[in-house]
């Protein structure tokens, strides 16, 4: 490392000739000879660092370019440069510098948390054309994959399934080297299948089961309303864990929205077919009260008039028309209270049916 260094100060100061004024021409062959005669010559990962800075100006390299050998690799160190240089009997120099690379890669959220992204990571050279430098990678797509797996073993949110590499060449006023990995990774779903999922699903089980409550009471709306505020809370609760960015509405957003806006239409039936059952015993009550009455001011009008004839006509008549207003009661109560039975059985089959139908579509998209 030192020797290196101490060599690129003596060509630089052109100390490698004995004449004191030497063109252009000679110091070049000086170099030349000199790095020979090291082997320094050739492209090893030393004269990696040494070769731009010495030798761009006459193109020593134009035929041999550099190579610069990349693997990924899981280290503790952020940036850290071995102080060992090992020299070899051919005359290369080897020596590694570890560096902890951190990116960001844009995530399609669409299907979160059952999501797979791919994140590329390019490595070029901003000064150096592929005449000059070269990037290539040190074992093949397979090796690095394993040892990726082999050195990511954290259980975390992400599992790593592939690691690929692709060779291109960047044309920007010249052409140069491009190494392009692209890292595939794939969310553990568990988590969230257990705090949101499953919990939203149960809660669309909850109410439909509510169908099966007597409509006659308040219990049944009471039940539903309480289930669409707990559902409502516990989307409070977990706003922060849902994806609050992308490019299209992710599909647990639409999961959430559609079970939400399907309680909320199964609230509104339940309160329709309320108010019909409410409307038939309101009518039965109201017509109960107009015989009675009518009966006793029969009797009243019987007490009045001292005829026997008389009164017994108007009995019988009366005692009539409360049979026959009775069988009309009867027939409208029943009539409101089978009208309100047919559409909650009605509203029933299609909320069955709208629910299979919506989870499947959504679980054939959603779920890989």
């Amino acid at each position: 490392m030192y020797l290196h260094r101490l060599i690129f100060v003596l060509v630089s100061m052109g100390w490698v000739s004995e004449a004191q004024n030497c063109s252009a021409a000679q110091r070049f062959e000086a170099k030349k000879i000199l790095f020979a005669h090291l082997g320094l010559d050739n492209s090893d990962s030393e004269n990696t660092r040494m070769w731009p800075l010495i030798f761009n100006k006459y193109n020593f390299f134009a035929d041999h370019p550099i190579n610069i050998d990349l693997n990924l690799i899981k280290t503790e160190f952020g940036t850290k440069e071995s102080p060992n240089v090992l020299l070899l009997s051919n005359g290369y120099t080897v020596s590694s510098e570890f560096s902890a690379l951190t990116t960001a890669c844009k995530m399609d959220l669409y299907k979160f948390p059952f999501d797979t992204q791919n994140c590329n990571i390019t490595f070029q050279s901003t000064t150096y054309t592929n005449q000059e430098l070269t990037i290539n990678t040190m074992t093949d797509q397979s090796s690095i994959t394993d040892l990726s797996k082999q050195n990511y073993q954290v259980q975390g949110e992400w599992e790593l399934l592939n690691i690929n590499y692709t060779k291109a060449t960047f044309p920007i006023w010249v052409q140069m080297d491009q190494l392009i990995y692209q890292i595939t990774i794939k969310r553990r779903p568990l988590l969230y299948v257990i705090n949101i999922i499953v919990p939203v699903f149960l809660f669309l089980v909850l109410d439909l089961t509510s169908f099966f409550i007597d409509t006659s009471g308040s219990d049944k709306l009471s039940f539903k309303v309480t289930l669409l505020l707990s559902i409502s809370v516990m989307l409070l609760l977990v706003n922060d864990t849902l994806p609050s960015t992308s490019d299209k509405l992710p599909l647990i957003g639409v999961y959430c929205g559609a079970v939400f806006c399907l309680m909320s239409i199964s609230i509104v039936e339940t309160v329709f077919v309320n108010y019909l059952m409410a409307k038939g015993a309101e009518k039965r009550s109201v017509e109960t009260t107009a015989t009675v009455s009518g009966q006793d001011d029969s009797v009243r009008d019987q007490n009045e008039v001292h005829s026997f004839s008389l009164s017994h006509l108007k009995q019988i008549l009366t005692e009539c028309r409360g049979a026959t207003q009775g069988n009309q009661q009867e027939k409208t109560c029943l009539t409101w209270t089978r009208v309100a039975r047919i559409i909650d059985n009605i509203f029933l089959v299609l909320y069955i049916i709208t629910v299979i139908v919506f989870l499947s579509v959504l679980g054939s998209i959603w779920i890989p």
